[in-house]
C-alpha cells in the first residue's frame, strides 16, 4: 500500500507533513514522528492497519523521509545511505531503532572527510532531536569490512544492506563485498557465532514454552531466523523453509502489536498483553483467543528451534576443512545399539537397519540418543517418519522397554522428545498428545506449556526413581499426569480415562493399568490436602487413605510424582516447607495403612510448653527462634496471652522485620496462645528474638502503629513491577472434618498476611491454621476458619468474608480485577 493512504492527508505519494513533490523535508524529523503517530492511531473513520500492512507502511514512511533528507543534505555521487537491521530487512516495528550506514568512497576532494561528517550530522541530528532510536556509522567500504572482521554484530548487519539514497553502485559494492567476506571467513567465525547464539539463548530463554517469551532474542525467536539467513548467506545451508517464514511473519506481527500497545519498543510479550493483542488483531493473526495465540506462537517458535538446531549441525558438517583436517578420513560409523550408529556426531540408522520391520526401532534410536546426549540426524528422523511402522496394541515388550529407557534418561530426553514431536513421530506414539501440544497453562505459577511441562516433570521424575518400588509407573505417570488438559472436563477425570486406555495400549498388566490411571486421577490429592486441609486431623488422613484404597505403593508413587510435578512447574514451587508438609501427611497415611490408628495432632514441644509457662507466669509475650541466620527457613514460636487479633499482630511484627511467613500453626496451652511460624528472611539476616518480642509488646499495648509502619515499609522496599494478577478467593468444604477453608490467590506484598488475618478477625472468625505459599510474585494462602459458635458459614456470611479479604489483599493497589470461585 502507499504510505499516503495511511497518514492524515498525505500528498503526492508522501506521508502527511512531508512534501513529496519537492523531495525535501522541513529539516527536522518532527513530521516523521507525526506521520508515524498517524499510522499508529488513525483518525476517526480511517481503518486501523493490520500488523503486516503497518510494517510495510512504516518502511515506506522511513524510506521516504530518509531518502528525501539524504538528497537534501548532499548524499549523492561517491556516497550512499543504506539501511541494515530491521529497516534493512523491511521488518520495521513501530518503535524499532534505525540502523543506518553512510558509506562513501573516501576519494572526495580535500576536506572530503570533514564534508561527509557534516552530511552525516545533518542526517543524524534531526532523528536524535525527535527522540528516534538510532544506531549509525560513517565508513568507506573497506572500513566497514574491516570492522566486520572483528565485530560479529556488524558482520551480520552488513548481510542485510539495503540502498536508501545516493550512489546505488556503492551500496551494491558494500553488500557484495560484505557477503563475500562472510563466506570466506565463516570457518574462523563459526565457533564465535555459535557461542554468541547460545549465550543469547541462556539469557532470554525459550520462546515456545515460556509464559512471557522474548520474541526477538529467545530461543526460537526472530534472531534465530536471522541466524538461518546468515548461514544460508555463507552457503552452508539452504534458505529457510516456508514453515520458518510463516513462523517469522507471526512473530513479526506480534512484535508490531506489542510496540503499538506499549507505545515503545517491546520484545517480551507479557501475560497481560495477549488479551489486548487478540482483541485488536485476532483476524490478522488468525487466532480466536489468547490461548489460541499462545499455541500458535509456541508452534511457530518450535518450528524455528528445530530448523536452527538442524542448521547449526549441518553448517558445522559443511564447513570447508583445511590443512591436516582436510586429509583426515570421513568420520567412522560407531555402533551404538541394534540398528543404531553414531556418524559425524549424530545418531543415525545403521546401513542394515530394517526400518519397516522393526517396530521398536524408533524408540530404541530415541533412547540411544537420550542416553548418549547426541542429536538425531534430520535425515534419519524424516526416514523414520516415512517408513517406520505403526505400533500395534498392545505394544511389544521391547518397545515398552525402550520407551522407559528414553523416559529414564533424564535431561537427555528433552531434546529427543522435541525432535520426535516436530517430525510427527511422537504424535504417532501418543495420539493423546495433540490436545496438550503448545497448550498454554492457565495458572501463572507454570512457566512451561503443558506438553513441555509433562516432559520436564518426567525429567525430574527420572531423578526420583530410586525412591520408589515401581520406577516404571512413576515415569509413565509423570509423562501423562496432565494429559487430560485442553478439554472442557476436569483434567484429572479425563486424564484417568486416557491413562487407562494408554496403559492398555502399552501392554501393561491390568493391575498396573489401574495404578497408572489412579496416579493421574489423584496426582493433586497430596499437594492439595497438605495445603488446604489439616494433616494433623485424623479424619483428613483417613480420607486420603480411603481415597487411595489403602494402597501404599500408590501413596509412594503419588508422593514422588507430587515432588516432580512441583519441580517441573517453575522455580520456587517446591520448597523445604512444602516438602515437610507433604512428608508429614504421607507419614501419617503410612501409619494408618499399616493398621495403626491415625496419629493425632502433634503435641506442643517441650520448648513451646516452657515458653507458654513463662508467659502464663509473667503475662509478657515471648518469642523463640529454632535455627540461626545461616538457614534459609526457620521456625519462630510466638507465645502470648490468648486474645482476639493475636495472629494479625504477630504476622505484622514479622513483616515489619522483613520475615516472610510460609506456615502458621496455631496452638493453645493454659490460656496462652502458642503460634509457630515457619519463616525466612526476605533479605539480610534474622532479627534478634528480643527485638521481635519488644515490638510485639508495643503492638499489643497499642503504642506501635503497625498499619502505618507497614505502609511506610512497603513504600520503601516494594519495587514497581508488572501489573498485579487479579485477586481470587476459593472456598473448600472438607466433609470429613467439617472444616471450612478459604484460599486466597493474590500478588505478594509486605504485610499481606497481617492485613488478611485482621480482616478475618474483624469478621469474628478464628483461624485454626494457615498455609502460606509464595511463588515469585504470586501468593496462595489457605486459612482454616471457625466461627465462635463452631457453625458453618452460609452464603451471605461467605460473601461478606470474601469481600473483606479481597479488600485487605488489594489495599493500596489500583483497582485490580477481583474474582472468586467456589
Amino acid at each position: 500500500m502507499a504510505v499516503a493512504d495511511a497518514g492524515r492527508g498525505g500528498t503526492s505519494g508522501g506521508p502527511s507533513g512531508l512534501d513529496g513533490e519537492r523531495g525535501t523535508t522541513n529539516g527536522d524529523a518532527v513530521d516523521l514522528v507525526r506521520a508515524r503517530a498517524a499510522l499508529l492511531d488513525p483518525p476517526p473513520g480511517a481503518r486501523r492497519l493490520g500488523p503486516a500492512a503497518l510494517r510495510e507502511a512504516l518502511v515506506e514512511l522511513h524510506d521516504f523521509w530518509l531518502s528525501s533528507r539524504a538528497a537534501a543534505v548532499g548524499v549523492g555521487e561517491g556516497s550512499a545511505l543504506v539501511a541494515v537491521g530491521a529497516l534493512g530487512r523491511r521488518e520495521l516495528a513501530p518503535y524499532s531503532d534505525l540502523d543506518l550506514v553512510l558509506v562513501h568512497d573516501g576519494r572526495g576532494r580535500r576536506g572530503g572527510r570533514e564534508q561527509i561528517s557534516q552530511v552525516a550530522d545533518a542526517l543524524w541530528y534531526p532523528l536524535w532531536d525527535a527522540g528516534i532510536g538510532l544506531d549509525h556509522s560513517v565508513r568507506t567500504v573497506g572500513e566497514a569490512i574491516e570492522v566486520a572482521t572483528t565485530d560479529l554484530r556488524v558482520a551480520l548487519g552488513l548481510l542485510e544492506v539495503r540502498h536508501l539514497a545516493g550512489d546505488p553502485e556503492l551500496a551494491e559494492r558494500l553488500a557484495a563485498t560484505a557477503r563475500q567476506a562472510w563466506r570466506a571467513g565463516i570457518r574462523q567465525r563459526f565457533d564465535d557465532l555459535v557461542a554468541a547464539t547460545e549465550a543469547r539463548w541462556s539469557r532470554s530463554g525459550e520462546v515456545a514454552h515460556r509464559i512471557e517469551p522474548d520474541l526477538k532474542n529467545g530461543h526460537g525467536g526472530l534472531r534465530d531466523v536471522q541466524l538461518l539467513d546468515a548461514l544460508a548467506a555463507a552457503q552452508l545451508v539452504d534458505r529457510p523453509t516456508v514453515d520458518v517464514q510463516d513462523a517469522r511473519r507471526l512473530m513479526l506481527d506480534l512484535r508490531v502489536e506489542l510496540h503499538r500497545r506499549a507505545g515503545r519498543a517491546r520484545d517480551v510479550m507479557q501475560a497481560e498483553d495477549a488479551h489486548e493483542v487478540v482483541a485488536n488483531a485476532a483476524g490478522d493473526l488468525g487466532v480466536t483467543d489468547r490461548f489460541d495465540l499462545a499455541r500458535a506462537l509456541s508452534g511457530a517458535a518450535r518450528t524455528v528451534v528445530f530448523a536452527t538446531d538442524a542448521a547449526l549441525r549441518s553448517a558445522r558438517a559443511a564447513l570447508p576443512r583445511r590443512g591436516l583436517a582436510a586429509l583426515r578420513r570421513a568420520p567412522a560409523r560407531r555402533p551404538l545399539d541394534d540398528g543404531v550408529v553414531e556418524h559425524g556426531g549424530e545418531v543415525v540408522l545403521a546401513r542394515d537397519a530394517q526400518v519397516s520391520r522393526d517396530p521398536a526401532l524408533v524408540l530404541r534410536l530415541a533412547a540411544t540418543a537420550a542416553r548418549t546426549r547426541l542429536p538425531i540426524a534430520a535425515s534419519t528422523l524424516h526416514r523414520l517418519a516415512e517408513a517406520a511402522p505403526e505400533l500395534r496394541e498392545p505394544w511389544p515388550r521391547a518397545a515398552l522397554s525402550e520407551l522407559l529407557a528414553l523416559l529414564g534418561a533424564g535431561e537427555g530426553m528433552v531434546d529427543v522428545v522435541e525432535a520426535l514431536d516436530r517430525t510427527g513421530l511422537w504424535g504417532r506414539l501418543f495420539p493423546e498428545w495433540g490436545a496438550v501440544r503448545d497448550l498454554p497453562p492457565r495458572d501463572r505459577q507454570h512457566v512451561w506449556t503443558v506438553d513441555r511441562h509433562l516432559v520436564e516433570v518426567t525429567r525430574r521424575a527420572a531423578e526420583l526413581t530410586t525412591r520408589v518400588s515401581r520406577p516404571d509407573l512413576l515415569l509413565l505417570g509423570a509423562l501423562v499426569h496432565d494429559i487430560g488438559k485442553g478439554r472442557d472436563e476436569d483434567h484429572s477425570v479425563v486424564g484417568e480415562r486416557l491413562a487407562a486406555h494408554l496403559g492398555k495400549r502399552l501392554g501393561l498388566w491390568p493391575a498396573d493399568v489401574d495404578t497408572l490411571a489412579a496416579m493421574v486421577r489423584h496426582h493433586l490429592l497430596l499437594p492439595h490436602t497438605a495445603s488446604r486441609r489439616d494433616p494433623e486431623d485424623p479424619a483428613t488422613v483417613e480420607r486420603v487413605v480411603e481415597t487411595l484404597g489403602e494402597d501404599p505403593i500408590l501413596l509412594e508413587l503419588l508422593h514422588a510424582l507430587a515432588e516432580a510435578d512441583s519441580l517441573g512447574t517453575g522455580p520456587g514451587v517446591w520448597t523445604p516447607w512444602r516438602a515437610t508438609l507433604m512428608g508429614d501427611l504421607v507419614r501419617r497415611c503410612r501409619v494408618v495403612m499399616a493398621g495403626d490408628p491415625a496419629p493425632g495432632p502433634s503435641p506442643l514441644s517441650e520448648d513451646a510448653l516452657a515458653l507458654a509457662r513463662v508467659v502464663a507466669a509473667n503475662g509478657r509475650p515471648e518469642v523463640s527462634i529454632d535455627g540461626d541466620g545461616e538457614l534459609t527457613t526457620i521456625t519462630m514460636t510466638v507465645a502470648a496471652p490468648d486474645r482476639p487479633g493475636l495472629l494479625s499482630r504477630a504476622a505484622g511484627v514479622l513483616a515489619l522485620h522483613s520475615l516472610q511467613v510460609h506456615t502458621a500453626d496455631l496452638g493453645e496451652h493454659g490460656g496462652v496462645a502458642v503460634d509457630a511460624f515457619t519463616v525466612s528472611p526476605r533479605f539480610g539476616r534474622l532479627p534478634e528474638a528480643s527485638l521481635l518480642r519488644e515490638d510485639l509488646v508495643r503492638v499489643l499495648r497499642g503504642s506501635l502503629d503497625l498499619p502505618a509502619r507497614l505502609a511506610a515499609k512497603e513504600r520503601d522496599y516494594d519495587r514497581p513491577g508488572p501489573a498485579p494478577a487479579p485477586s481470587r478467593v476459593v472456598w473448600f468444604d472438607d466433609e470429613a472434618t467439617g472444616a471450612v477453608v478459604l484460599e486466597l490467590r493474590t500478588s505478594d506484598r509486605i504485610g499481606l498476611l497481617h492485613r488478611v488475618a485482621a480482616a478475618l478477625e474483624a469478621q469474628d472468625l478464628d483461624v485454626r491454621w494457615a498455609r502460606v505459599s509464595t511463588i515469585g510474585s504470586s501468593v496462595l494462602d489457605a486459612f482454616c476458619l471457625e466461627t465462635a459458635e463452631h457453625e458453618g458459614l452460609d452464603d451471605d456470611r461467605r460473601k461478606a468474608v470474601e469481600e473483606a479479604v479481597l479488600a485487605a489483599a488489594d489495599a493500596g493497589l489500583v483497582a485490580p480485577e477481583r474474582s472468586s470461585a467456589g
